[in-house]
């Protein structure tokens, strides 16, 4: 009954993914202006629509910071940087679930060493050590994604680090879509000076004890 439910959620995912190429799902929405054109017709149910669909982008490995840039272009930087989050904040719950009801064993049996040093790394103090995987210059967010999927990582710890980590790079493409589609100079200034914050950060915390942690595990 478990390997039915499995396949069933698996073909479920992969209709799911075809449907949405077939329909230029992916295209559209990392497009700007048909973004903002598309959120000006329909209101709304564009903005519910969009979310769906830049949660799959980024759930399959598709870059949020596009995302965030054409969230920015269409809706301003504050509310792109906001919604943009919720997509790819979304599109890790999806990843993190698919890993760990479905695929979660054939992950453990293939990358059984990776993933027993990241499980080690971020059991404890879950949210502030993912919070520092998603902010240092680092890893992919896909795989850890399904890493943390095939683990034993708590959920909750693991959504908040990752809600907060992509709070700061989001908003500076948000940032500076909105300051290229507003022809906006302030807001183009805004996304530097968050660039530029970002780094100081990711520095200092690249040099902190748990960042040579981090840095070892990407080379695990």
């Amino acid at each position: 009954m478990q390997r039915l439910y499995k396949a069933m959620m698996m073909v479920s995912m992969l209709l799911i993914l075809m449907l949405a190429a077939q329909q230029g799902v992916f295209e559209h929405v990392t497009d700007s202006h048909w973004v903002a054109q598309f959120i000006a017709k329909h209101g709304s149910y564009a903005l519910m629509m969009l979310l769906l669909a830049g949660a799959l982008f980024t759930a399959v490995g598709g870059p949020r910071q596009i995302i965030a840039f054409v969230s920015g272009f269409a809706l301003g930087g504050v509310y792109g940087g906001f919604f943009s989050t919720f997509a790819a904040l979304l599109g890790c719950v999806l990843a993190f679930y698919v890993a760990r009801l479905t695929i979660r064993s054939s992950l453990q049996r293939r990358f059984a060493r990776r993933l027993h040093t990241f499980e080690a790394l971020i059991l404890h103090k879950t949210w502030l050590k993912v919070l520092m995987i998603r902010l240092l210059p680092i890893g992919n967010n896909l795989l850890t994604n399904l890493c943390a999927g095939a683990t034993h990582v708590p959920v909750r710890g693991f959504l908040l680090g990752s809600f907060l980590g992509y709070l700061p790079q989001m908003f500076i493409f948000s940032f500076a879509g909105a300051g290229i589609g507003l022809s906006d100079h302030y807001q183009l200034g805004i996304s530097i000076g968050l660039f530029i914050l970002s780094s100081v950060i990711g520095a200092y915390l690249y040099r902190s004890r748990l960042g040579k942690q981090v840095d070892e595990l990407e080379n695990s």
